[in-house]
């Protein structure tokens, strides 16, 4: 399977796990989310539930609970952290509704002393270390891809995700820049679909009876199949779409192949990058000092000659995932400080 996401077995192989510097038996780590309603963010908290858990009962840390908002709201969030501030957690692992307005709840956290490791939805707020997937290469390499298949261009639908995140902004951003330099494109309509298969499908739907012929669908993952399906509904011919890994999608993306030789690319945030923020934290607990605030991890990407492969190895309803041991998420600490 060619995946664009780091070879780490093959680090691990060749890089030793840092010494332990402290104790942190008896550290407690919070993971505050501020969405759980699609196949992404349910497959980011299982890894995460089943990492934090081994973690606690081999006694690497004391505990490592996870809250997650009952709605979208920064201000709910916002909330949630000044809890876990009252609490006494030692560190916080956050996947954020915004990148700057947490920045006060943020800085509060830190200058109580607690750890903050942003990550997918990351914030600015300089004291937080932010584990970063380049989102804008994502987005215009999806206009690159499309470009392969569509060679002669035309009108593209974009999905979008969940507004105010700076995900969505920076994947937005990205296929942008990708139309840009590939004039042949036009961006004719945008809806919102929040990463979930149902909404992107009502959303398209609304939109479609509205225009002209569509020859690809730029999106940001979890969205794909609902494409597909408001496409289809509609009775609308179909339209390059662009993947975002789950499994729903990969499954159709499978028996359009087999149909007539249907082409297309896939790629996301592996969920389980929720782990590696877990350690990242731990690791900062445990006396690092050479951790990079920013730590740069790489998509993962199928394409036309790997995906099938994939297939069988994610859970119906899911997405493909990674999950980090903590040797892997030394290994990638490594990775970055060399480059």
């Amino acid at each position: 399977m060619r995946t664009a996401i780091v070879a780490l077995g093959a680090l691990v192989a060749a890089l030793a796990a840092a010494p332990s510097l402290a104790d942190t038996s008896g550290k407690k780590i919070a993971f505050s989310n501020n969405y759980a309603g699609n196949s992404w963010r349910q497959a980011m908290l299982a890894s995460y539930d089943a990492v934090a858990k081994k973690a606690v009962a081999d006694k690497v840390v004391k505990a490592a609970d996870v809250f997650t908002t009952a709605d979208k709201a920064v201000p709910t969030q916002a909330a949630q952290i000044q809890n876990l501030i009252l609490q006494g957690y030692d560190a916080i692992v956050i996947n954020a509704s915004s990148p700057d307005a947490l920045n006060g709840a943020i800085k509060k956290a830190c200058d109580a002393g607690i750890v903050v490791v942003s990550f997918d939805g990351i914030v600015t707020e300089p004291c937080a270390y932010r584990v970063v997937v380049d989102f804008k290469e994502m987005g215009r390499q999806e206009v690159v891809q499309m470009a392969k298949f569509q060679p002669k261009g035309g009108n593209l639908l974009e999905i979008r995700g969940l507004a105010g995140t700076s995900i969505d902004d920076e994947i937005h951003a990205g296929i942008l820049a990708g139309v840009a330099a590939h004039p042949q494109f036009k961006i004719v309509a945008s809806v919102t679909g929040d990463w979930d298969q149902t909404t992107a499908q009502k959303a398209v739907a609304t939109v479609l009876p509205s225009l002209a012929p569509i020859v690809g669908v730029v999106d940001q993952g979890g969205d794909g199949y609902g494409a597909a399906q408001a496409f289809a509904a509609a009775g609308r011919p179909r339209p390059t779409i662009i993947m975002g890994n789950r499994q729903d999608e990969l499954a159709w993306w499978k028996e359009q192949k087999a149909k007539d030789g249907y082409t297309t690319w896939s790629a996301s945030i592996a969920p389980g990058v929720s782990t590696l923020a877990f350690w990242v934290a731990q690791q900062v607990l445990d006396g690092r000092k050479d951790i990079p605030h920013d730590l740069r991890v790489p998509f993962l990407a199928f394409t036309q000659s790997d995906f099938e492969t994939a297939l069988p190895k994610i859970p119906k309803g899911s997405v493909a995932t990674k999950e980090y041991t903590q040797a892997e998420a030394t290994a990638a600490i490594q990775s970055n400080l060399k480059k």
